[in-house]
């Protein structure tokens, strides 16, 4: 299982880079330290994979376009194909611990258009009301997919037989998840082209983040509207588009003062946060420290990790 701080995307799509993931074996499993990626929180991002995750530690809140959901300590849940998704520590939460099973759904559909991708596994990452799915133990029949699910993080790649096995256990827990979900499969459907505009223009401002873009020119990547574009920005990430580029370009600028030794103006500009003093004070109000405080407890920490 692979300890993960940070999050990379494929140039063009701002789809999530996951490494390790082949054809051969389309899967990976990881540890996420929310609180120790840049910026305390992971960016609004996508992949085709399915993923499964489970709570071992803190209290984490889960963005999509539908809304929030809370995941405490010993909960989990399912996020669907293609979803954009963003998460962060609930407040006063601690640490969290997170653990996942990021899969392409071909590892448990056996035989492509064969019976059971047709009548298990399509019906589900087609369900673009299908965003995300909690499993909370204390929730009827919850209770035993969580545990095992729970269960199945314990599989270690070294023992006998392990594909096999982690492949029975996905299968279980999509089982289950057919089972809770069976509501949410019957209900309409919010369209799926705004969701892939709102793509499309993420796409453009984590491409475009260094210069000087308008409203204009984001509604303008997606071919619509600038009124257009507030109103998928609110809908589906509950924000505004420029609130969301300087959130990107601050978490660029969390990583330029951690990995490298820039100076300051050249971090600044480099992220398109204009001159020194207009980038201070919003990585102050941002972070809660100065970008000079924020690059000099990045060191300590990797050096007391060393």
């Amino acid at each position: 299982m692979r300890d993960v701080q940070s999050i990379e995307f494929k140039t063009g799509s701002k789809e999530e880079v996951l490494p390790g993931f082949t054809s051969a074996f389309p899967y990976i499993s990881s540890c996420a330290r929310v609180n120790k990626y840049i910026g305390g929180h992971v960016p609004w991002h996508w992949h085709k994979a399915v993923e499964l995750f489970y709570i071992q530690n803190g209290e984490l809140e889960y963005y999509t376009p539908g809304g929030k959901l809370v995941f405490p300590a010993g909960s989990g849940g399912f996020v669907n194909s293609n979803v954009l998704h963003m998460t962060k520590p609930a407040e006063k939460s601690g640490d969290i611990i997170q653990f996942n099973h990021i899969f392409d759904v071909s590892l448990i559909s056996g035989v492509q258009g064969g019976r059971i991708e047709q009548n298990y596994i399509v019906p589900v990452v087609t369900a673009a009301q299908l965003e995300i799915i909690g499993f909370f133990p204390e929730k009827q029949g919850h209770e035993a997919l969580v545990e095992l699910l729970k269960e199945s993080f314990c599989l270690s790649d070294g023992e006998k037989n392990y594909e096999m096995k982690l492949r029975s256990m996905l299968s279980q827990i999509w089982c289950g998840l057919l089972d809770i979900s069976a509501d949410a499969l019957t209900a309409a459907a919010p369209s799926a082209s705004a969701g892939d505009l709102v793509k499309i223009m993420l796409a453009f401002i984590y491409e475009q983040y260094a210069e000087k873009i308008t409203v204009a020119q984001i509604a303008e990547a997606a071919h619509i509207s600038q009124r257009a574009c507030f109103r998928l920005f609110q809908e589906y990430l509950h924000t505004t588009p420029l609130e969301c580029l300087k959130n990107y370009r601050l978490q660029r600028a969390c990583t330029m003062l951690a990995e490298t030794d820039e100076p300051l103006t050249a971090v600044c500009h480099s992220c398109g946060l204009g001159s020194s003093s207009y980038f201070g004070k919003v990585f102050r109000s941002a972070v809660g420290c100065t970008p000079t405080e924020y690059r000099n407890n990045s060191k300590m920490l990797s050096e007391a990790a060393d």
